[in-house]
């Protein structure tokens, strides 16, 4: 409330029009309004302020306001010429807020204006900013919806089903997580599925890639900025990514990419649950809760100094490892058969044959997840007959070296697996479905009954 500017009117014919003029202004305004002179006299007061106080014109005007309201502190705005914002105040049963100001003159006290509204008025206003918040954040959180879960992370037995089971039970819990997995092992569906098996599924999910945003931005999105931190910056400022994420969950994803200066933040990010924007001076209060994911190895940034021990400390309270497709070749059939069985939703029902499969099973999967389902994708595509071979597969992979191939880069297990899924499919052309025929074959091959179907079910197998 600035007094002390000079501002030109229309011109009037007279004082008494000028002052009829401005009384009606002071009449309309729809605040509680009262004007003191340098003596401390009460000159005027508006409808409104009667409306709120309850203090009627002719027991106030033309009087010491002190002696009327002892308590009232516009009195002292004379004395120091301070503004005064905000001021709680109660008479008898009745509250209200109040703004104070001086009456400049050419620098020179002549009075002093306070501008008061009920507190009525004030719950009503902190009321609607609450709804518009409360919107806000909901439209907020319909926008950023975690859409998978652990229904649809497909694993069997030997395969992701323990990392399922370690997911479901991290979820319940608040505190932070690290994934660890190489690219396109499937570590954001693990972050959707978390999110949405956790009490803040409601709430928003916000997914980032800390390697795809240039370093010169990263910190503008994450945390936000206020009016005029930089040339160029919007007007009104910018809500941050962990602004947007309040009362759900945030997903980093690469998080070995940040810099130290942004791990920093990140580190007080978790500490404190707040925030501050580029540019700002105050810390904001926030209530995510923060997902982390990473394909390097932060043990040895940590030796290399590319990456704070504390920071990683606080997020390793909670670690999922999600294994390479290559180490869960039983996974494999079971993905392809979903990705047929979505193609074939209100259509002839794809399939692929058993050589594509085992081919399919016996590669490395340097993409792992994401290059298979892109492989099946293109297969898919390509194929006339709605059944997919080997001709349909993409030239890198019809190319790509399995493991009956020579090949150093294969391990033991891998050789091993790749044995024991030939075996048994050969020897499984030679009998038929009974229990005594079951019980040959596990004696034929040395195993127990139950070791037999577990290896079934491993490879995906059957009598």
């Amino acid at each position: 409330m600035n007094t002390s500017q000079s501002y030109t009117f229309f011109h009037y014919h007279s004082i008494e029009e000028y002052m009829e003029w401005l009384q009606s202004i002071l009449m309309s305004i729809h605040d509680g309004v009262l004007v003191i002179d340098k003596e401390g006299i009460v000159r005027l007061i508006n409808p409104e302020y009667t409306r709120i106080t309850g203090v009627a014109p002719e027991k106030i005007i033309g009087k010491r306001l002190k002696d009327v309201r002892p308590q009232a502190q516009l009195v002292d705005v004379l004395n120091d010429g301070k503004e005064r914002v905000g001021i709680y105040r109660k008479e008898g049963n009745v509250e209200y807020v109040v703004d104070m100001a001086p009456i400049l003159n050419q620098k020179e006290i002549i009075g002093a204006v306070s501008v008061c509204k009920g507190l009525t008025e004030v719950h009503k206003l902190v009321r609607q900013l609450k709804e518009d918040r409360d919107q806000l954040q909901n439209q907020i959180g319909s926008i950023h919806q975690a859409k998978y879960t652990f229904d649809e992370i497909i694993g069997a037995d030997g395969g992701l089903t323990e990392v399922i089971r370690i997911g479901k039970k991290a979820a319940v819990s608040e505190l932070p997580i690290l994934i660890s997995g190489e690219s396109g092992t499937g570590k954001e569906l693990f972050a959707q599925s978390i999110h949405n098996e956790s009490k803040r599924a409601n709430g928003p999910f916000i997914p980032v890639n800390c390697a795809t945003i240039p370093a010169s931005l990263i910190e503008s999105e994450l945390f936000g900025y206020e009016e005029g931190s930089f040339t160029n910056s919007k007007k009104g400022g910018k809500v941050g990514l962990f602004e947007m994420a309040n009362g759900g969950t945030i997903f980093l994803d690469e998080i070995g990419e940040l810099s130290q200066e942004l791990q920093a933040k990140f580190l007080r990010v978790l500490e404190e649950q707040t925030i501050r924007k580029i540019g700002g001076t105050v810390e904001k209060s926030i209530n995510v809760r923060v997902l982390a994911a990473t394909n390097r190895d932060l043990s040895q940034l940590i030796q290399k100094g590319m990456f704070r021990e504390d920071l990683y400390y606080r997020l390793n309270v909670l670690k999922i490892a999600i294994p390479p497709l290559r180490d869960r070749r039983e996974d494999i059939p079971k993905i392809i058969h979903s990705i047929l069985e979505k193609h074939s939703r209100g259509k002839e029902s794809y399939s692929i044959s058993e050589e594509t499969l085992c081919k399919l099973q016996t590669l490395k999967w340097p993409g792992n997840v994401r290059e298979l389902i892109n492989t099946i994708k293109y297969a898919v595509c390509m194929t006339d007959t709605r059944q997919i071979t080997e001709k349909h597969l993409p030239e890198i992979i019809s190319e790509n070296k399995t493991m009956n191939e020579s090949n150093v880069n294969f391990t033991l297990k891998e050789v091993t697996e790749r044995a024991e899924y030939e075996q048994l499919k050969l020897i499984l052309k030679e009998y038929g479905n009974s229990l005594e025929e079951k019980k040959e074959i596990a004696s034929r091959l040395g195993v127990s009954v139950a070791t037999l179907y577990n290896k079934l079910n491993k490879y995906d197998l059957s009598f």
